[in-house]
């Protein structure tokens, strides 16, 4: 009964590690809840030691190492359960003691070959475990590239948002610096890039859930803030220029919300689907009226005052501040201006805007 017993539960856990490693690797749902439960687990204890340094950077040089981890010991869990299934499994149906079962199950599993018999029985689970371990590692290997291409395709666009909105990124900067080169207008190619970036992310991120927590190659760096100051900067941009055409900041701002509400769903962050346009923002008036002003030292054209604008700012962030906000502190992100607040809380890093330079014609 005993042996019976044993058998029974190394068949639940061998179809369930089967489940959750086709879920995770084939079905592009997302992973599966054992890999979710997991890497919250892993991302818990790397928040926890972050936590325990005074900095942002010191914070950074911890967490950078959570999702390669969490990738790695997604291996070594499924890994560690077949053992223990096909271990079972082989003492349920043979002669074998506990120790010589585990022994059996570790040199088949790994193709080691080193503990085989000649028990009917046992060779035929000596040649499924034996297929097991390369199926696994085999499939993780073929995740990898697919991950990190889309991981790469996210930053690509996140990188050139140095030169346009400086790091950490912020939506009135981005304002500004087009302003100050006149470029203005091409902000109108700029929102259908990041609506399709948006769109791309929110696919990606919710197959590949571990690339929520991956991080960029800077420290000030980070594909949550940058989305969040392309959003900013379109809501101020209509808010302060209503005669403007409108379609394209608007596509960009609904896929954006869409975006966020995708991650928050797989970070199970609740969130309100339709807000009202008068709930109150963490950004006040008077912050508001600020980046007004430093729109209007980089000759930034405003067809509404400040004052006005607000209303319709506050009214367009409302649909996606708090998802923002609940999604920045959970992944550690830069704390930039206009981004949330961090627990513990950390200094608000605001972006280096380069001085406009021109040559003295009179110079030798």
């Amino acid at each position: 009964m005993m042996r019976g017993g044993m058998g029974v539960v190394g068949i639940a856990l061998v179809i369930a590690t089967w489940w959750s490693l086709l879920r995770t690797l084939v079905v592009p749902r997302g992973s599966s809840q054992l890999i979710l439960a997991k890497n919250r687990g892993l991302i818990w204890g790397f928040r926890w030691l972050a936590h325990r340094t005074s900095t942002y950077a010191g914070r950074d040089r911890i967490l950078i190492w959570a999702s390669p981890l969490g990738i790695f010991t997604s291996l070594l869990l499924w890994l560690l359960l077949f053992f223990i299934g096909y271990a079972l499994l082989m003492f349920a149906t043979g002669d074998l003691g506990v120790a010589a079962s585990f022994r059996e199950a570790g040199s088949s599993l790994f193709t080691l070959g080193y503990a085989s018999t000649d028990r009917g029985n046992l060779t035929a689970l000596d040649f499924v475990a034996a297929a097991t371990g390369p199926i696994t590692i085999g499939l993780l290997i073929g995740y990898l590239p697919t991950m990190y291409a889309a991981y790469q395709q996210r930053e690509a666009e996140v990188t050139l948002m140095l030169a346009r909105a400086g790091e950490p990124n912020w939506g009135p900067e981005l304002l500004a610096r087009h302003a100050m080169v006149g470029m203005v207008p091409q902000l109108y190619d700029l929102w259908p890039l990041w609506e399709r970036w948006a769109a791309e992310v929110g696919e990606s991120h919710t197959n590949f859930p571990v690339l929520i927590q991956m991080r960029s190659a800077r420290p000030n760096r980070n594909w949550l803030v940058a989305l969040l100051c392309v959003m900013d900067a379109a809501a101020m941009h209509m808010a302060l220029n209503p005669r403007e055409v409108q379609d394209r900041p608007r596509l960009l701002l609904r896929q954006g919300i869409l975006c966020l509400q995708e991650l928050a769903t797989v970070e199970r962050i609740a969130f309100d689907d339709d807000p009202s346009p008068d709930e109150p923002s963490a950004i006040s008036r008077d912050e508001f009226a600020a980046a007004c002003a430093s729109l209007a030292t980089a000759n930034y054209a405003m067809e509404r005052s400040p004052e006005d604008a607000y209303p319709h700012f506050r009214g367009w962030r409302a649909n996606y501040e708090a998802m923002a906000y609940a999604l920045a502190e959970r992944i550690e992100a830069v704390p930039a201006p206009w981004s949330g607040p961090r627990r513990p809380p950390l200094p608000v890093i605001v972006p280096h805007r380069p001085v406009n330079r021109t040559p003295d014609p009179d110079a030798t």
